[in-house]
């Protein structure tokens, strides 16, 4: 059996710009991906049917027997994946009239589209499942699923045993091998710490559950983290954060607050930066919708940042309430950036101009090489499929 996570619909357009250069089920919401939820729930290999200029990075399997075909937004949980699990060839798992599995031969997948629903046999499906539909809802969601995670992840198994120098308040604290801390406070009490393979906390620093650290990430001397919180892999982060969630290869590497925030891969959060997670009003935060074109009311009072792939901003940058950040944008100069910066945008409160592919890729080639990794041209394909595919929202 092999899972196809599935999002080539119009609704990942409700995740943009996160989902711009990734499919839906690539997010990170708690420690893992959605596709690597599902990978662990079922011990399935998984990949992808997402949008053509996607497919070159995140293949579609060709998988010779029956599949799992998953909405990808929609995250595992205990009785879903039971629900997924007993589904026999030919049925479809339906919530209400809304589609979130079905199982069949593998040939039906590989057309590139999803099945015709009609030709399969509803199974009911009448309990809550956790759906990732807008960026704020990773945020908003971090804590749950970190906490399924962490109990996935780490039941039957031993920490790594951490240095009597920390002091821990509570004891729901997991490490994976290699994992490093010093002079650290942990409090699991309000929820789960989980430290990754090769990961390191520095002196000092003073962390809240529940918590997910990945794989080599570091967090940096006196470094203020509160609850909910997740750091991907392979990042460097300092300063406060707060119910926000760093996809991985991120750096965030002095003092400046995230807090109710998104941040993808390959961003660059300058010295001092921070964002506003609430208005002077106190009134429901709004963001760019890409659907809309326009902004739509959350509902929340708390909305920090969402900033997608290969964005970044100088020091000292101060991000209003409810910013979205499109991906490859460099933002700089004094002031306050407008709350919707496009893809591909340089600049800042002063105005923007188009960032250049060829100037972009040059940047980019150098940020890889620090991390000892190539800028291939599949990743530049794919950045110039972006560019293009938002040239319209760079009206400057």
């Amino acid at each position: 059996m092999h899972i196809v996570l599935f999002d080539k619909a119009g609704w990942r357009m409700g995740l943009y710009p996160l989902s711009l250069t990734r499919p839906v089920a690539d997010l990170r919401v708690g420690i893992l991906t959605i596709a690597e939820k599902w990978g662990k729930w079922l011990n399935a290999s998984y990949s992808f049917l997402s949008e053509d200029y996607l497919k070159e990075k995140y293949p579609l399997s060709r998988q010779d027997d029956d599949v799992l075909l998953i909405k990808g937004n929609c995250c595992p949980d205990n009785r879903l994946a039971d629900a997924v699990m007993a589904l026999s060839t030919g049925q479809v798992l339906m919530r209400g009239d809304e589609f979130i599995a079905l199982r069949t031969e593998a040939s039906a997948v590989r057309q590139g589209d999803l099945p015709n629903l009609v030709d399969y046999s509803p199974v009911v499906y009448d309990h809550d499942v956790a759906q990732i539909n807008h960026p704020e809802d990773i945020f908003l969601s971090n804590g749950t699923q970190l906490c399924l995670d962490f109990e996935r992840l780490t039941t039957g198994r031993s920490s790594a045993i951490l240095s009597g120098s920390n002091r821990f308040i509570g004891d729901n604290v997991f490490a994976e091998a290699g994992a490093q801390a010093e002079f650290a406070t942990f409090n699991s009490t309000t929820g789960p710490i989980y430290l990754g393979k090769d990961s390191e906390v520095w002196e000092g620093s003073l962390i809240r559950g529940a918590f997910a650290l990945g794989e080599g990430s570091q967090l940096k001397m006196g470094s203020r983290v509160y609850s909910n919180v997740t750091v991907g892999p392979h990042s460097r982060v300092g300063g406060e954060l707060n119910t926000c969630v760093i996809w991985g290869r991120s750096s965030k590497g002095h003092d400046g607050y995230l807090g109710s925030a998104v941040m993808g891969e390959w961003c660059n959060w300058g010295a001092d930066t921070n964002n506003s997670n609430l208005k002077n009003n106190y009134k429901s935060v709004r963001l760019y919708d890409y659907r809309k074109t326009g902004y739509r009311d959350t509902g929340l009072q708390f909305c920090g940042t969402i900033m997608a792939d290969h964005a970044k901003c100088a020091i000292n940058t101060a991000f209003n309430t409810g910013t979205v950040v499109g991906v490859g944008a460099s933002i700089f100069g004094s002031g306050m950036p407008p709350t919707f910066i496009p893809d591909f945008a340089w600049g800042g409160s002063e105005g923007f101009s188009t960032y250049q592919l060829d100037k972009l890729f040059e940047t980019t080639e150098l940020v890889y090489e620090r991390r000892n990794l190539q800028f291939n041209e599949l990743e530049k394909r794919l950045l110039k499929a972006v560019f293009e595919l938002t040239e319209s929202q760079r009206d400057f």
